[in-house]
């Protein structure tokens, strides 16, 4: 693509079956981007890939287990080389509110932590070498709800309250070789993962929001491009709410 921002960048995207990570990476191919998608759910990951075409790649992985993020970041290593971007978007959601915090499941809390916070150390830590110094960029996707504290909703708040902290660490450590790390913060969206929301809650968001009304994956995905751009390193270590103006920080 001519004048795209992501002209020349090849950036992973975890979680890029479905939802709101088909949707960014349905935008950084826009934007000029070679992709690599990354899910545990195979079929539909081949499916986004062979549906966005050209170079695209899909490479399964499970962010729960350490050998499957190796062997990732080892395919790769073997097929690219270097990456001018990872967009950490994969992460436990469906199914987790609605249940006040003493009555969390230590299972339940535990499978949040290995794939959300663990996974996405994992992740980070493996594809980190193949980042290109100057030009690399790490975009985590967080949640709004870790600034302001939604009730009834604790693991996956935690999780991605963990998520922010990594944002910031990783941008002073990964720093000096020019590698920017930046955290974005929806809100709740209207997609597959939120089929289980009570609607009133929905309501709530839309109704509160400076711009009322529904948002959608598709509402967020040009801020992700540009995160994960060679003009965002001013940008790193912040954590920026995309949520329409629910909270402001």
């Amino acid at each position: 693509m001519s004048g795209g921002l992501l002209v020349g960048r090849t950036v992973v995207v975890t979680g890029a079956a479905r939802g709101v990570g088909r949707a960014i990476a349905e935008a950084c191919q826009r934007h000029g981007a070679r992709l690599i998608l990354a899910d545990i759910l195979v079929d539909q990951g081949q499916a986004t890939a062979h549906a966005l075409g050209g170079d695209t790649r899909f490479v399964p992985i499970d962010l729960a287990d350490p050998a499957s993020i190796a062997a990732f970041a080892a395919n790769i290593a073997a097929h690219e080389g270097q990456i001018d971007g990872l967009i950490n978007n994969a992460a436990l959601a469906t199914g987790l509110g609605g249940v006040a915090f003493e009555d969390i499941e230590i299972a339940t809390w535990d499978r949040v932590m290995q794939v959300n916070v663990r996974g996405t150390w994992l992740i980070t830590r493996s594809l980190s070498p193949l980042l290109t110094d100057g030009r690399g960029r790490i975009v985590n996707i967080a949640s709004d709800t870790a600034l302001w504290g939604q009730t009834k909703l604790l693991a996956y708040i935690a999780s991605k309250g963990a998520v922010i902290a990594m944002t910031r660490s990783l941008a002073r450590e990964l720093g000096p070789r020019g590698i920017g790390v930046i955290g974005l913060a929806p809100g709740l969206m209207r997609n597959e993962a939120t089929d289980d929301v009570p609607e009133a809650r929905h309501l709530e968001y839309e109704q509160r929001r400076a711009v009322p009304g529904a948002q959608r994956p598709e509402d967020i995905v040009e801020a992700v491009v540009f995160a994960v751009s060679a003009g965002a390193l001013s940008m790193t270590g912040q954590v920026i709410p995309t949520d329409a103006g629910f909270h402001y920080v």
